[in-house]
């Protein structure tokens, strides 16, 4: 029942949204067309054909507009389920597939990703990897790499990053800052473990991806932790870490990177669930990121979660090896191309960072869902500043489809195939597409 009315509700108020939403994109439409004709793209010297996947996700978008800003050709790729991608209507797509999902049929998605290579005749594999599809899109490149350029880190790079725990050792091995931590495959180990003469206080993470779990920032040890650890699906065949649990200043960075060299880069303080970037300048991070990639060498798309302590220390938290959503800062850079496709000209040329007139970015219906959360009248107040200093991350005006179909038709579909399983759902994300389910993708 619970179900039934949280789907109905939902669908609900985004009816009553439709309209609005209709109207803004038909005069942003009107607009568009007027200026069109005193709107040219890029015009570039060998364009390039683009593949990039994620394609229910807006930093997928962002990519594909930027790409289609500097005279490239985009296709854009979502698996089976989610067909009905809104960025699909995206005038900056010149085409869009649909996959099998890698995580249950591996070869089948790898397969598929080569027959659109060779069809379209792709010059670079851009992956924009969900949490479960970045080793599969590791895979699927060593497939690709001898028909187009892989912008992605071979398998064993890809496990070692997405590996909590490898991945604190390998910084450690590098001379970085990296938290304690410890590898736990029984519940039993965090019980035998001596808090008392460690010291820390720590947290536990799932090693494999899961959307809800990640929320969880229990801090151990506590009083009855007994009975809390026992119920955690903690396996040797389901590995968590138990990190050190660090004070201080949260941030979230995005570096792409080719050959060792930071090729594009951001850092935006953290916030609740990631859907509000703003970028800071953090050299401390910057050097932390500059190092790391330049000892091993690597290419493709890296994104840190990172503590900063009041006495400058930083430490990662956690690795993405994957496009972050920070690259919506980006939106108005006609560099990000570049960056994406083409080596460092030496070693002291320096990264691109978003403009100075970057707006911070925002996904507004999510914004307006914390209205709900508003309990007095300087929360309204930096609610609006919010919404007046910063922009939304899907709508442009010179490409208005997608901030109409990704609510009000890929959201929308989403609800009414959950309402007729009657299934429920954690929240929805507007900023991947998704609803976000427990043992979802």
């Amino acid at each position: 029942m619970i179900a039934l009315l949280k789907n109905i509700g939902t669908l609900t108020l985004l009816l009553i949204a439709l309209p609005l939403n209709a109207t803004l994109v038909f005069i942003s439409l009107v607009i568009s067309w007027i200026t069109s004709p005193f709107r040219r793209r890029i015009a570039v010297e060998g364009s390039k054909n683009i593949l990039i996947t994620g394609g229910k996700m807006t930093k997928a978008l962002q990519l594909a507009r930027c790409f289609h800003k500097s005279g490239h050709n985009v296709f854009l790729v979502e698996t089976h389920k989610y067909w009905l991608s809104g960025h699909r209507f995206s005038n900056a797509v010149k085409g869009f597939y649909t996959v099998p999902a890698p995580e249950k049929y591996p070869n089948g998605y790898s397969q598929a990703l080569l027959k659109i290579v060779q069809k379209e005749n792709i010059d670079a594999f851009i992956p924009v990897s969900s949490p479960v599809a970045s080793y599969y899109d590791s895979v699927a490149g060593t497939l690709l790499s001898p028909y187009c350029e892989v912008i992605h880190f071979s398998p064993d790079i890809t496990q070692m990053l997405d590996d909590k725990f490898t991945l604190c050792e390998q910084a450690r091995s590098l001379g970085l800052s990296a938290p304690k931590s410890f590898l736990i495959t029984d519940p039993q180990q965090i019980l035998d473990f001596d808090f008392k003469s460690d010291g820390s206080r720590y947290i536990l993470k799932s090693i494999r991806y899961d959307s809800v779990s990640r929320l969880d920032m229990t801090k151990f040890p506590f009083e009855g932790m007994e009975d809390y650890v026992k119920n955690l699906p903690i396996t040797k065949e389901n590995p968590w870490t138990m990190q050190e649990f660090i004070t201080g200043q949260e941030y979230c960075t995005h570096s792409t990177v080719r050959k060792g060299k930071i090729r594009l880069h951001c850092c935006s303080p953290s916030s609740p669930f990631q859907v509000n970037y703003q970028h800071l300048e953090k050299p401390e991070i910057y050097a932390w990121v500059e190092k790391f990639v330049k000892e091993l060498n690597l290419t493709g798309q890296i994104s840190f979660d990172f503590i900063q302590t009041e006495d400058g220390t930083v430490y990662p938290i956690e690795c993405n090896p994957r496009t972050h959503s920070a690259i919506t800062m980006f939106y108005n850079h006609p560099g990000l191309a570049d960056a994406y496709l083409k080596d460092s000209e030496d070693e002291n040329q320096a990264p691109i960072v978003p403009r100075p007139d970057s707006k911070p970015t925002y996904w507004l219906y999510h914004e307006i869902w914390r209205l709900t959360e508003i309990r007095s009248w300087s929360e309204f107040q930096a609610w609006i500043q919010k919404i007046v200093k910063g922009t939304d991350a899907i709508f442009q005006v010179n490409d208005p489809l997608p901030f109409l179909t990704v609510p009000h038709w890929q959201i929308t579909l989403l609800l009414l195939e959950n309402l007729r399983k009657l299934k429920g759902w954690v929240r929805i994300d507007f900023n991947i597409g998704k609803l976000v389910e427990f043992g979802g993708d």
